[in-house]
């Protein structure tokens, strides 16, 4: 049993619903590093872990890379602690905000398309609407 306020890998896992195997990785190239190990060598992690863990899934869907998302965890470490670095902290927290911000609209943009092709698909006629009329009254050109 963990700790008060610890939890197990599995449970993480649960939560956050990401593989064992993803989060023992950001571990071994530590980017999230456990707050704790029981007495029988197990990772344990506290509720901070947890946040820190769903930032990274939800820089996923935007395309962050690992090493990027080290960066922002850097930052927001920098942000936290007070150190002499705030202001470069800062700033890499702003220009990282505006890039998520362009992602999205990226995503957004995609999305739409995407939502379009399934309207086409879903036509009564699809070949007509998909590629246009092609019968011999109506053949495009």
């Amino acid at each position: 049993m963990p700790a008060a306020g610890m939890m197990h890998i599995g449970e993480l896992a649960e939560r956050t619903e990401l593989s064992l195997r993803t989060i023992r990785h950001y571990d071994e190239i530590a980017l999230l590093t456990p707050s704790g190990r029981s007495d029988g060598g197990f990772r344990l992690y506290t509720e901070g872990d947890y946040d820190r863990l769903m930032l990274i899934r939800r820089m996923k869907p935007l395309g962050y890379s690992l090493e990027q998302m080290r960066d922002l965890l850097s930052a927001i470490d920098s942000l936290n602690s007070g150190t002499a670095n705030a202001a470069v902290a800062a700033q890499a927290l702003a220009d990282f905000q505006r890039d998520a911000v362009e992602r999205r609209e990226k995503l957004a943009k995609q999305l739409a398309m995407a939502d379009e092709f399934l309207g086409l698909l879903g036509a009564s006629t699809p070949q007509e609407s998909l590629l246009g009329d092609t019968s011999a009254n109506g053949t495009q050109e």
